[in-house]
């Protein structure tokens, strides 16, 4: 029904033909979908953010075995809508309140990576399954990362110093009754969308551009399935980016639509709001270069796989 409308706007009662029209078709299309789609996942996060006490978290993961805790760290970023650097504060959190080097690694990983943002957006442009298989492969790729930068780190890479915290917040969580819980949900998922609107807006326009004028063979030559090496050069070429989720998440759709093979796309956009220079200057003041060093080589090897497996099945 909306791809007709937009449809009849742009080619018959604007009567518009050739690359612009693409673009504009593309650039119309895409955003009222996606922002509508974002509110409405964003919303749906925001609710659940209301019955989750951030302290009752850690308190559960650091009981739990390993992989049991790596796997509700992993879980838990994918309801915390940070990106990489904003992720920080709360795994300083996790590392004093001396939850396992392992977990708090698994929610570093996943929080930037599995952002409701990403998620919400690839499942506007491409469905539940491509959005389920990423956030699939972004949960596993957080929790072996987790273990194996736990395996090969050591206490000393932890160069802040970790006191042993009380929690001094245990009086009991405040019960708010649904509709004061869906209220602030919705403030929330408004609040984000005016946060993003015009950095979507921004990825939404470069990916009207890349539909409408960038040519199909300059893609495949590049990034297509004829370059054994596209995955690799494309988590390379997206770590020096910091980009928020919003911003490269609607590249993914013209960049495929040219040629891109999807896996190469998706870990580039993995390497973008996952991994960045920002994130590691930052996380310098928690942790030695060397744990710096095994974080972004195992992340980013992952990254590659997930884009290596993503294109083998699709």
């Amino acid at each position: 029904m909306w791809l007709s409308s937009v449809d009849y706007f742009v080619y018959s009662f604007l009567g518009m033909s050739g690359r612009f029209a693409n673009s504009l078709h593309f650039f119309i299309y895409d955003l009222v979908k996606i922002l509508t789609l974002v509110l409405i996942i964003i919303y749906i996060i925001s609710l659940m953010q209301t019955y989750i006490k951030t302290d009752t978290i850690k308190n559960f993961i650091s009981g739990k075995p390993q992989l049991v805790g790596n796997i509700l760290a992993a879980i838990f970023g994918i309801v915390t809508p940070f990106c990489s650097c904003s992720s920080i504060p709360l795994f300083l959190g996790f590392t004093q309140a001396r939850i396992p080097r392992s977990a708090t690694f698994s929610f570093l990983i996943s929080s930037p990576m599995n952002n409701e943002i990403v998620i919400a957006i690839l499942f506007a442009t491409f469905g539940w399954k491509i959005a389920f298989l990423y956030t699939f492969f972004g949960l596993l790729t957080a929790v072996v990362g987790g273990y194996i930068i736990d395996r090969v780190s050591c206490d000393e890479d932890i160069i802040i110093s970790v006191t042993c915290m009380n929690n001094k917040n245990d009086t009991k969580f405040k019960e708010l009754v649904f509709r004061k819980r869906a209220h602030n949900a919705w403030q929330n998922a408004v609040k984000i969308i005016k946060d993003i609107y015009l950095y979507v807006i921004a990825g939404i326009f470069i990916g009207a551009i890349i539909h409408g004028f960038v040519p199909t063979d300059f893609i495949v030559k590049y990034a297509g399935d004829n370059n054994p090496f596209a995955v690799l050069v494309a988590v390379v070429a997206g770590i020096p980016m910091y980009l928020g989720a919003s911003t490269v998440a609607p590249l993914i759709e013209p960049l495929v639509s040219k040629g891109m093979l999807m896996g190469t796309a998706l870990s580039f956009m993995m390497a973008v709001v996952s991994l960045s220079l920002p994130e590691a200057m930052i996380l310098k003041k928690i942790i030695s270069w060397r744990l710096i060093g095994i974080f972004f080589s195992i992340v980013g090897i992952g990254i590659i796989l997930v884009g290596y497996l993503f294109n083998a099945i699709l």
